[in-house]
């Protein structure tokens, strides 16, 4: 490898990011072409890989994340080749990547998987965490032991994840939709859910298989300060599994949701003093909240009036594109999320710079049933894809846009319950244009079929419903079910021997 001084590295590929799209990309390359090096540059020593892949259905697929030390994606791919620093600069038109240690990688082609990173509702407050990876959801484990309450604010998976898994710890759930969950259900499904949440004694989770956490703790000395600042990559669907979310209460389950509301501004304990406002207790069954006497290190006061003082705050508000480091001198188009715009041959604005992953934005006109949303099987679906565009390119072939982008799937877990996501399953962009069948057994399934012209256009499937392949199938024919009417969904029909 060259220094500072000497001549640049080169390779044919590079890709940039250890996360699941960055890694997958390599993969692939490396097996595409067995005899070229491929370069993965990445910030942690730490890598994501795919592991227990399964192709569930055309278009759902599972998977665990695991997360290892990048020798040995080296040792089963052996002209991967992993560097480890941070990217500095990207010079496009020099085909060129410097990194923070002084070097400098010449590529050929690059693909960019740098991923996103938490958007914190107020940067640089001590008492706000953003949780998206393995280290902040150690550091959010450390803080908790300590917290008699928190205040939660976001309506994504992980703040679903966090308020279900929390005990022994008050917590105000602050979220500025109607219902809670709202990335992935309806007000129904939340209404399904919300039990769970008020349940004092919880069954014991599941064994849970899919995810093997080794941020090596043996190791923590020789890790640089301000570490915490750097990007982990993210977490996935089981990641507060093996952490041990319990606070300082002796009770279970406290959770209360403030809805329609957001954070206005964070007061330190001195300032909400000064204020001279009057900060709520945790509000009781039934009653409304009473002036709290307590002093809390840290208050909330929120857009609808209400002040909670807590220990800290978690914001778990989703992500933002990590393009930082590559904007810079280079001409990008960029999408109205912040992400690289890339086109159905994942093909940045510039040339010879391809994106994957939560780094990009989907600028192609997408399938009616297919949305981008930063997810782990996004990532892997078109770091993979990538890659074929990338060997395609180099080769002078042409290819057809991966099938996985024909419809939106995704399998995950929410409170225990398995829950399947299809097509447009809260109607996105559909307007009035279109209706719901619901069948919902207390306790045990919820199952959301979205229709617009007697036509399945997507579906929310909680529990074991078996009914994915089926659903799966009636949205990509696009058949005209308007004949089965209210029969669609009832127990007692056989619908797949309707659809085989």
């Amino acid at each position: 490898m060259a220094g500072a001084g000497g001549d640049a590295a080169r390779s044919r590929f590079a890709v940039v990011g250890g996360g699941i799209a960055g890694v997958t990309c390599a993969e692939k390359l490396a097996t595409e072409f067995p005899s070229e090096d491929i370069y993965l540059l990445t910030a942690s020593p730490l890598i994501k890989a795919v592991t227990n892949f399964k192709q569930v259905s055309k278009t759902l697929e599972e998977f665990d994340v695991e997360e290892q030390p990048s020798f040995l994606l080296e040792k089963r791919y052996p002209n991967i080749k992993v560097i480890q620093s941070e990217v500095k600069q990207l010079k496009s038109d020099e085909h060129k990547i410097l990194t923070e240690d002084g070097r400098e990688y010449v590529y050929e082609k690059l693909c960019l998987c740098a991923g996103a990173k938490p958007k914190l509702i107020f940067e640089g407050n001590p008492y706000v965490l953003g949780i998206r990876d393995t280290d902040s959801a150690q550091t959010f484990q450390k803080n908790l032991a300590q917290a008699e309450r928190i205040v939660v604010v976001g309506n994504g998976g992980i703040a679903l994840e966090l308020v279900y898994e929390i005990q022994g710890c008050e917590v105000i759930w602050a979220i500025k939709d109607k219902a809670i969950g709202n990335t992935f259900f309806d007000a129904g499904a939340a209404e399904f859910l919300i039990p769970k949440l008020t349940a004092e004694n919880q069954e014991s989770p599941i064994e849970c298989k899919r995810t093997k956490y080794t941020v090596e703790g043996n190791k923590e000395k020789e890790r640089p300060t301000a570490a915490s600042d750097k990007l982990g990559s993210a977490l996935g669907p089981d990641w507060h599994e093996g952490l041990h979310l319990k606070g300082t209460k002796e009770f279970s389950h406290k959770v209360h949701i403030e809805v329609l509301c957001e954070v206005k501004k964070i007061h330190l304990q001195q300032e909400f003093i000064q204020l001279q406002q009057t900060s709520l207790t945790f509000p009781k069954e039934g009653k409304n909240a009473e002036p709290d006497e307590v002093l809390w290190p840290v208050y909330v006061e929120l857009t609808n009036g209400k002040i909670y003082g807590c220990n800290f705050i978690v914001s778990a508000t989703g992500v933002v594109p990590n393009v930082e480091p590559f904007l810079d001198g280079n001409n990008f188009a960029v999408g109205d999320d912040g992400g690289l715009q890339v086109d159905e041959h994942m093909h940045t604005s510039l040339p010879d710079v391809y994106a994957a992953g939560d780094i990009c934005t989907a600028a192609w006109e997408p399938s009616p049933v297919w949305h981008q949303m930063r997810l782990w099987t996004q990532a892997r679906q078109m770091g993979w894809y990538a890659a074929k565009c990338m060997a395609a390119d180099t080769l002078g072939e042409s290819i057809e846009m991966d099938f996985s982008f024909e419809l939106f799937a995704h399998v995950t877990k929410f409170f225990n319950y398995k829950v399947v996501v299809l097509g447009k399953y809260n109607a996105q962009g559909l307007g009035s244009d279109h209706e719901l069948m619901l069948r919902c057994t207390k306790g045990q399934e919820y199952v959301k079929a979205v229709m617009q012209n007697g036509r399945m256009v997507g579906a929310v499937l909680i529990g074991e419903t078996d009914l994915e392949e089926t659903f799966e199938n009636l949205i990509l024919n696009q058949m005209d079910l308007s004949a089965y009417g209210e029969d669609l969904l009832n127990p007692d029909i056989d619908i797949e021997d309707y659809f085989d």
